[in-house]
């Protein structure tokens, strides 16, 4: 079914709006390119050089041309050995800005009882801030491996396995998503899940209301709300509270 223009820049598809937002229990979200304006991993690369070369593959793994996401991200954090604990810093405080409308998003769907889930292919480094600075949840993300010794602070170039696995996938996030709905006592159909990029589209494909922002085209074409102009907040356009 083809998306229809409900708005300029806002598009819908499946479903007749208004649906209401209390009669969800959970919105999960992405981080990078959707919670906030930046890809961590491409400007974690600026540090040493190699920018263009780790956010070309971010580019083609997000627009699905590269189907093995783990591969993917192994390949790019392996550029960054040698990056520091301070060079990230320094991304997170000089880079990092949550999207337009994020904060809002979020408050309203917790007025309304929402909880909140962040479900990132990206880094904890990163993650648990921006949980903290918006008060969520829930989260899953990936853990960099930092040098012990005399490169004490550089990253190796390597992940760190945890508990759950190793990397924070599509499939991963579709997990996520599952149990965080069982914890809860929700049905998958009672979520929203916003992304922007091809991993989301396993969780996205799962959840009772599939959100794409400013997202690559072939996840625009698969989700109910595709929100290509202005902020996260447009949402909740197609919402009643």
């Amino acid at each position: 079914m083809p998306h229809q223009d409900f708005a300029p820049g806002l598009q819908v598809q499946g479903f007749a709006p208004p649906l209401r937002l209390k009669d969800f229990g959970l919105i999960a979200f992405d981080m990078d390119s959707t919670l906030i304006n930046i890809e961590c991993v491409d400007e974690i690369a600026d540090a040493v050089g190699l920018k263009d070369e780790v956010a070309a593959i971010t580019e083609a793994t997000m627009r699905g041309e590269i189907a093995d996401f783990k591969e993917s991200l192994r390949r790019r954090v392996a550029l960054l050995r040698g990056v520091t604990v301070a060079d990230m810093e320094l991304v997170y405080t000089s880079r990092l800005q949550l999207n337009p409308g994020a904060q809002a998003l979020v408050e309203a769907c917790r007025a309304a009882g929402l909880k909140t889930l962040l479900v990132s292919g990206g880094f904890t480094f990163f993650a648990d801030r921006v949980r903290d600075r918006l008060g969520i949840d829930f989260t899953r993300s990936n853990v960099l491996e930092i040098e012990s010794g005399p490169n004490c602070g550089q990253l190796t170039g390597r992940l760190v396995d945890q508990p759950w696995g190793d990397i924070c996938d599509g499939a991963e996030k579709r997990k996520m998503l599952l149990e965080t709905c069982a914890q809860l006592g929700i049905s998958p159909k009672q979520a929203i899940a916003v992304g922007d990029g091809a991993n989301d589209l396993p969780m996205m494909g799962e959840a009772g209301l599939s959100v794409a922002y400013r997202a690559k085209p072939k996840v625009r074409e698969q989700a109910m709300v595709a929100i290509n102009e202005g902020g996260l907040d447009r949402l909740l356009e197609v919402m009643s509270l």
